[in-house]
């Protein structure tokens, strides 16, 4: 690919978009992996964007989907598996080899670490950040709908605590964001710790909220880039209310190139080393 430049922006003086690992690196390693987030730390990325669910027995795990048929060589829900049904599974050997993505390739000729493919805890996610030998920011994403309700945003609180990352140091931004659709969650999260940035991820544009209002108490629109290209408009409105805009997931250089143009604050893509070299920050 080759490296673009960056078109104006439609805020005066506004900075290159920080760049968010979706899922991790995950164009190159399997989502929600170790592998794939140690390889977005290594690209560069600004922060990890990770997806919450709650075990049967009240673990965080990082899953996508609903169920693990997907993204494992195992089935069933997410909320009905304790960790240790979670922990005997492949959640790596997938990746670029299964045709049916309800029924990953279990077998490899190079099963590599199996620590680096093992369902990732929330608990690992947050040791290899606290870790990292420079600042790297988390998005998480808490997803709803789900039999544990607010429990999900609970024990994430709790968890953030432990890790002193519920609330910034005096005088530094927070290095933690909680993402979701359901504006529910979010209020909870805000009325729990309010020094915790909210996005209010759309996957469509409400016509309630096409003049750039979000829900009460989020700060951040999280809007597709759907969205965005069919109103881009609707970025300038949020800016002038007062939101930062996150886009998701931008993958493609004439996306990035877009949103480039439009000044967004920040893009979550699965290809953070290709879209940081796009944006000239490598």
């Amino acid at each position: 690919m080759t490296t673009a430049h960056r078109a104006p922006a439609s805020r005066p003086g506004s900075r290159p978009p920080a760049v968010i690992a979706h899922r991790g690196a995950s164009e190159d390693a399997p989502e929600h992996t170790l592998a794939a987030y140690r390889k977005a730390i290594e690209d560069g990325a600004d922060a990890l964007e990770c997806d919450v669910r709650l075990t049967a027995d009240g673990h965080l795990v990082c899953v996508h989907d609903r169920r693990v048929n997907r993204t494992s060589n195992g089935r069933g829900a997410v909320s009905s598996l304790e960790l240790a049904d979670l922990a005997a599974l492949d959640f790596g050997s997938w990746k670029g080899r299964a045709t049916d993505a309800e029924a990953p390739d279990t077998e490899t000729t190079d099963p590599g670490d199996p620590a680096d493919t093992a369902v990732l805890t929330l608990e690992r996610l947050l040791e290899l950040v606290v870790d990292a030998d420079r600042r790297v920011e988390l998005a998480i994403e808490t997803k709803h709908p789900t039999r544990w309700a607010g429990l999900v945003e609970a024990r994430l609180l709790a968890l953030l605590g432990r890790f002193g990352l519920d609330r910034p140091p005096p005088g530094e931004p927070p290095a933690v964001r909680v993402m979701s659709f359901s504006a529910r969650s979010l209020h909870r999260i805000r009325a729990e710790a309010p020094a915790l940035p909210a996005v209010y991820l759309m996957q469509f544009l409400s016509p309630r909220l096409r003049d750039g209002r979000l829900p009460p108490g989020v700060d951040i629109a999280g809007p597709s880039i759907r969205i965005v290209r069919s109103h881009p408009g609707y970025v300038a409105r949020l800016h002038r209310a007062g939101h930062q805009v996150h886009v998701w997931t931008v993958n493609e250089p004439e996306d990035v190139e877009l949103c480039l143009r439009l000044g967004v604050d920040a893009v979550i893509t699965n290809r953070p080393k290709a879209v940081l070299t796009q944006v000239g920050r490598r």
